[in-house]
């Protein structure tokens, strides 16, 4: 499209096309709604006296949907109003050129390496990595540990670091082995340990549960939407967000007073509301792209601010 249509604000029309990901979280693909949607004795049982909670209730309940349909009609509209003015700068789509490519590798070869540079192409850095991966495999095997998808992600995330002997190296192979995907799969055994830590270190119950102390039954569902935006900039993942405040909520909704399904979905619309400014899933559209995070983050923002006005609203008078 940016390369037929001439006139075209390429930053805007790429955030655009990423405005449309806030829904996600509303339609068939939504994991929140589809986990709690298992049969009693699944992950439901745990925390909230094995309720079982169908799509119906969800996905298709008329307060999502009206929701979804508001944001799906509004956010074009919105996009369309944040084009630029006449007379204002048009940044259009440019065929990348591959020579420019090259020279510049060729210019940045004579220049001085910056610190962040130095860290990236350290050995040392590699091998102290290396070392915290080997000996933690020793100490999971010596301890009866087993081989599953887990350690066997696990030994060849490291193995690859350790063989490829610095971190852009194994970077590099990585991005030119999978190309557009590269940044989110490196990054989610990163965010995996972010997860790990925030459930454990108790950071999320707090987060959490401090936005549920001064809710009532009413403004429960837009304080955990808030929360559940809050706790998404650490993890990036429906399914893995779930597993941090789903056991703290479920509970609390029940205590409040407020539906289940409603409090499920104020945590599934906070995942993809924050998405806009949370930089993981722009990785692979801004590779395909040719743009930085930067390009479309304005746009974003505006959009962010839209979504919380519809989705808070309709949370709290739905």
């Amino acid at each position: 499209m940016a390369r037929r249509v001439k006139g075209v604000h390429y930053p805007l029309m790429v955030a655009s096309a990423y405005s449309g990901y806030m829904l996600w979280h509303s339609g068939l693909s939504g994991s929140i709604p589809l986990t709690i949607a298992q049969e009693p004795e699944g992950v439901m049982a745990n925390i909230a006296g094995g309720v079982m909670i169908p799509i119906s209730q969800t996905t298709f309940a008329w307060q999502t949907v009206t929701i979804m349909l508001v944001l799906f009609f509004t956010l074009p509209i919105l996009n369309c109003l944040m084009m630029p003015k006449e007379g204002e700068e048009i940044v259009e789509f440019e065929e990348p050129d591959p020579t420019e490519a090259e020279t510049s590798e060729s210019e940045d070869a004579n220049e001085p390496m910056t610190f962040a540079e130095k860290v990236e192409n350290s050995t040392l850095i590699t091998a102290l990595l290396g070392l915290m991966g080997v000996s933690y495999m020793a100490v999971y095997f010596y301890n009866g540990g087993k081989i599953q998808l887990n350690t066997v992600n696990f030994i060849f995330l490291f193995a690859g670091l350790i063989l490829h002997k610095t971190p852009i190296a194994f970077l590099r192979a990585f991005h030119d082995a999978i190309k557009s995907t590269a940044g989110i799969i490196l990054q989610f055994p990163l965010y995996a340990g972010i997860m790990g830590m925030i459930i454990h270190s108790g950071l999320a119950t707090t987060i959490s549960e401090a936005f549920v102390k001064f809710s009532t039954t009413t403004t429960f569902p837009f304080f955990t939407f808030l929360s559940s935006g809050l706790v998404n900039f650490f993890v990036p993942s429906g399914g893995g967000h779930w597993v941090v405040q789903g056991p703290i909520i479920m509970p609390a909704a029940q205590e409040i007073g407020t539906p289940l399904w409603k409090a499920a979905m104020s945590i599934a619309w906070g995942d993809a509301w924050s998405n806009m400014v949370q930089p993981f899933w722009t990785v692979p559209l801004l590779s395909i792209a040719g743009l930085s995070v930067r390009d479309i983050m304005g746009y974003c923002t505006v959009v962010l601010l839209w979504g919380l006005v519809v989705i808070g609203l309709g949370l709290v008078f739905l």
